[in-house]
């Protein structure tokens, strides 16, 4: 006899097989044991969740002439023997996807008016339903709300949105959710003990993880593993398999991008490249992983074993390597893998792009952008919490211009030094009042007036500049209430309202009233046809 498949050959023919449903199953059983049995059946969720399955085991159970208890059909009766020889007349099984059209519909509507022949329902599953064209599903309406006392319709289909309203109303919907975890693993050993094979509990742990909530996904899977050699199924023949990597290496390369250790990233990618890893499967495992950590920061540790269907210690290690490392850098890491998820799937060389990934992950500081910005505020912080401020470098002399020639005819001004030197060492002290007051009573602001440079006061304004290698700190204060901080310092210190002018080395600012002014008195006293304004 041919091989058969585990997916197939595992097929539950009953009820009580039926792993995952539980909800489901009790009502329809429930109909069953009643005869409140529906004309129309809508079964819905995702693939491999046993929508078809169930379809089957109901047709069969309302057509048994010997139903057992708790409704299950009885394997025994002429209608039983037709449905598992899978050559039953009662039982229409029509695949949507490859007869959508309008005249398959019309003939399943000229066919269905013949009772059925061994059972007492002629039962009709339609798979892929939203296959059904436009045409195909106003032909089908009529029949679906009034059929004959006969017939019974189930439909089913992973996509329920594609279907009409009036479609979705004639049928009691049922929705098929994803299975646990632990539940397929429960059904996969139960498989390996009938094939007489052992596996090992990480092995069946991967596959389950890696069927997303599938039954039938999971069986394919370890009827490929199985196939590769006789023994115990190995976690590590496994991860082999499905390409995926392992949980402590995917810990490892976690740990290299948050200590920003590129080129321990970099050895790792090669690492699981030269293993014959795929680069997609990579990047949703370390997409998962990044995921774990932030979701660790936010729940219980017991939670956080049911949310990502792993063992309480694994749970400890997730908690663990999260502990120290911000939110903001845990959700950026991931937006730029996810990223990467996407683009790889084009890219000539998928591994560039990985690699790239990992790079910037561990350069945040060099992506123009407010995550990168947020990040390097915060350590800021948590560095003056600790009292280790870290004193900016003085920016660099800036280089002596050429003095340009004054012609002669230009008069000199002799008190106008003395009095800008005046001017400027008066607003200094005010200056180093204001700095003395900010610190004390925020500490979080030192590093930001560290980094600046005082540029005087004029009127009722007290000017910062800011070299261009600290344009965070000036894009900080620009945006955040730390500038009103030192505001109110100012005015404390100077004994009258001043108000904050920030700006950047290289900016040129408008000339402030005050200048306006004195050159107006210059023009009076000298006449304006022998001043000459030239800007040093």
């Amino acid at each position: 006899m041919a091989y058969q498949a585990l997916y197939r050959a595992w097929r539950p023919n009953r009820f009580q097989d039926v792993v995952g449903q539980e909800p489901i199953i009790t009502t329809l059983t429930h109909q069953i044991q009643t005869g409140h049995i529906a004309h129309a059946y809508l079964f819905c969720g995702s693939r491999g969740t046993g929508k078809t399955t169930t379809a089957k085991v109901l047709a069969r159970a309302i057509n048994c002439a010997h139903p057992l208890e708790g409704a299950e059909p009885c394997g025994q009766c002429p209608a039983c023997q037709a449905l598992a020889q899978e050559n039953s007349m009662d039982v229409m099984e029509i695949d949507a996807a490859s007869n959508n059209g309008v005249d398959e519909v019309r003939t399943l509507r000229d066919q269905i008016v013949y009772p059925p022949t061994v059972g007492r329902y002629k039962v009709y599953i339609i798979d892929e339903v939203h296959m059904l064209s436009t045409g195909a599903f106003n032909a089908l309406l009529k029949t679906l709300e009034e059929p004959p006392a006969h017939a019974v319709f189930i439909l089913a289909t992973t996509e329920p949105q594609k279907l009409p309203a009036t479609i979705l109303s004639r049928c009691q919907r049922f929705d098929f959710k994803r299975i646990s975890v632990p539940v397929i693993v429960g059904r996969l050993k139960e498989v390996l003990q009938g094939v007489n094979r052992q596996a090992e509990a990480e092995a069946l742990q991967m596959i389950a993880r890696a069927a997303e909530g599938g039954m039938r996904d999971a069986l394919s899977l370890l009827d490929m593993c199985l196939a590769y050699g006789e023994g115990t199924l190995s976690a590590a023949l496994v991860r082999q398999v499905l390409g995926t990597s392992d949980r402590a290496f995917l810990f490892d390369f976690a740990q290299a991008l948050l200590e920003r250790r590129a080129g321990d990233a970099l050895s790792l990618i090669h690492q699981m490249s030269r293993d014959g890893g795929d680069p997609v499967v990579f990047l949703k495992d370390i997409v998962s992983h990044f995921r774990g950590l932030l979701l660790s920061q936010l729940v219980k540790e017991e939670a956080l074993a049911d949310l990502l269907e792993i063992t309480l210690e694994d749970a400890g290690r997730y908690r663990a390597q999260a502990q120290e490392v911000d939110q903001a850098a845990l959700m950026g890491r991931m937006e730029l893998f996810m990223a990467a998820e996407a683009d790889v799937k084009w890219a000539s060389q998928p591994r560039t792009v990985v690699e790239l990934a990992a790079v910037r992950a561990c350069n945040p500081q060099d992506e123009e952008s407010r995550d990168a910005l947020l990040e390097r505020l915060d350590k800021l912080e948590k560095a003056v919490a600790q009292g280790m401020v870290p004193a900016p470098q003085a920016p660099p002399p800036a280089p002596a211009r050429p003095r340009k020639d004054k012609p002669k005819e230009k008069p000199a001004a002799p008190a106008a030094p003395a009095l800008v030197e005046a001017a400027a060492v008066e607003g200094k002290e005010v200056w180093e009042q204001a700095v003395t007051l900010v610190t004390g009573q925020h500490p979080e602001v030192t590093a930001l007036v560290s980094a600046a440079i005082f540029a005087g006061i004029q009127g009722d304004q007290a000017a910062l500049e800011f070299p261009k290698r600290w344009k965070m700190y000036y894009t900080v204060l620009q945006s955040t209430g730390k500038k009103q901080l030192i505001e109110e310092a100012l005015t404390q210190a100077a004994g009258r309202p001043l108000t904050l002018r920030l700006s950047l080395q290289g900016d040129q600012p408008a000339a402030p009233p005050a200048a306006k002014e004195n050159l107006s008195q210059i023009y009076e006293a000298f006449g304006r046809e022998n001043v000459m304004v030239v800007d040093d």
